[in-house]
């Protein structure tokens, strides 16, 4: 089995192979359609890195979203909406301006990945922030939009990784 190191690199070979605008449009459909979405009010989603999916057209939806904000070693969850300012990570990473609230508010979390495996696993950028998180917040419920190239039989995992309740390929 690949280590994780190559396969983030083959995965982000992958990436840029995509046509990410069109899967980005069928990921927010599909999510649309989800249960644990539909069932949601506080949701937590992602500012898209290049060639990520794109999935900020569900701030048209009549929920409460949050982006992620880097604070250290941990996430905190920042309310957003469209026009909201952001600033850039050193992460590079784009990120709220508001001020975070208690993890426990949100009822889903829709998580970044750049491969995820058909148990439920996800391979991340290496930080480990999202699995320290899900670890502390284990009742919130997770889904995981993922171009189906970039979705293999098994991925190398260790204790602290935590499985996604759903993973949607589109």
């Amino acid at each position: 089995m690949d280590s994780k190191s190559d396969l983030r690199k083959k995965a982000k070979c992958i990436r840029k192979s995509l046509p990410i605008a069109e899967k980005s449009e069928v990921a927010v459909t599909k999510i649309r359609e989800n249960s644990f979405y539909k069932s949601a009010k506080n949701v937590l989603i992602y500012y898209p890195l290049r060639f990520e999916l794109n999935l900020l057209s569900l701030l048209d939806d009549n929920k409460n979203f949050y982006l992620p904000r880097i604070c250290g070693e941990n996430l905190q969850i920042c309310p957003f909406k469209k026009g909201d300012k952001l600033i850039t990570s050193s992460f590079n990473v784009c990120e709220p301006c508001s001020n975070p609230i208690e993890a426990s508010n949100l009822d889903l979390i829709v998580v970044p990945a750049l491969m995820a495996d058909k148990l439920g696993f996800r391979l991340g950028y290496g930080g480990g922030f999202y699995d320290r998180f899900l670890v502390e917040n284990p009742a919130i419920k997770t889904i995981l939009p993922i171009a189906k190239e970039l979705i293999v039989e098994e991925l190398p995992h260790e204790e602290f990784d935590i499985k996604i309740d759903e993973i949607i390929p589109v």
